[in-house]
């Protein structure tokens, strides 16, 4: 059985809601919601959040977590992903939002299955399907296109695919969540690799596998995560844990 770590990198700065990480939600900081139900994944072994502050370190372990400093110069989460596993005994490396409080446990078990299932596979994430009209042609809302085998072919801020003959209420639409499986080798690896063209276009770094040549196995899921990315962004979360959504 391959040896699962989850990380769940944290930063303080955010230019849209500094320390969000320690943002009060009911009575707990919000980096602690996301451990504690992360922790309920049957399939991770050990889990850490990495941090660039002190402060996210503190509180982490202050509620009994476990917490690695890494360097405050990482560009991306990828890279502060990268250097917290590098020394760790680990064969295959999730890296779990430090911003979505309400995460599933059984959405990261399902990332993870088919890399411990097949170790010819780099790299996974995941995919829902868009029911919400409004998501279609949303920037933000990353969509992603599978071939036969459930791996990616494109990931885009664009709708794909484009239904040229036929009208497009029929088409199946899906979401990417920022959630990612590596194997520790390929994460490494990927975290080394040049920005590629595509990548530097969309603003999406997983692009970066795609255009050198990597496969990225992707599991379709019914839970849509719910991100924090501002003020107003937390007071929906604790609306929805209120009512026990």
């Amino acid at each position: 059985m391959a040896q699962v770590v989850g990380i769940i990198p944290a930063r303080y700065a955010s230019i849209r809601f500094p320390g969000k990480a320690l943002a009060n939600l009911l009575g707990k900081p919000m980096v602690q919601h996301v451990y504690e139900r992360a922790s309920k994944a049957r399939t991770l072994e050990r889990l850490v959040v990495a941090t660039d502050d002190d402060r996210i370190f503190q509180a982490v372990a202050a509620f009994g977590g476990h917490a690695v400093m890494t360097s405050v110069d990482h560009p991306t989460g990828t890279d502060r992903l990268a250097e917290a596993a590098a020394d760790m005994d680990a064969e295959i490396v999730v890296n779990i939002q430090g911003d979505e409080p309400l995460i599933e446990p059984a959405v990261i078990d399902a990332a993870v299955r088919p890399l411990v299932a097949d170790p010819s596979i780099p790299m996974g994430t995941l995919m829902v399907r868009i029911t919400d009209p409004a998501d279609l042609h949303d920037p933000n809302v990353v969509k992603v296109v599978v071939d036969q085998q459930g791996f990616a072919l494109y990931f885009s801020r664009a709708l794909i695919p484009y239904a040229r003959e036929r009208d497009s209420s029929k088409v199946v639409y899906y979401y990417h969540p920022g959630l990612y499986v590596y194997r520790k080798e390929f994460l490494l690896t990927y975290a080394s690799l040049p920005p590629t063209p595509l990548e530097q276009t969309e603003k999406l770094e997983q692009l970066r596998a795609l255009e050198h040549g990597y496969r990225i196995k992707v599991v379709e899921t019914h839970h849509r995560p719910v991100g924090v990315d501002t003020p107003q962004d937390l007071e929906r979360v604790k609306r929805l844990m209120q009512r026990g959504g």
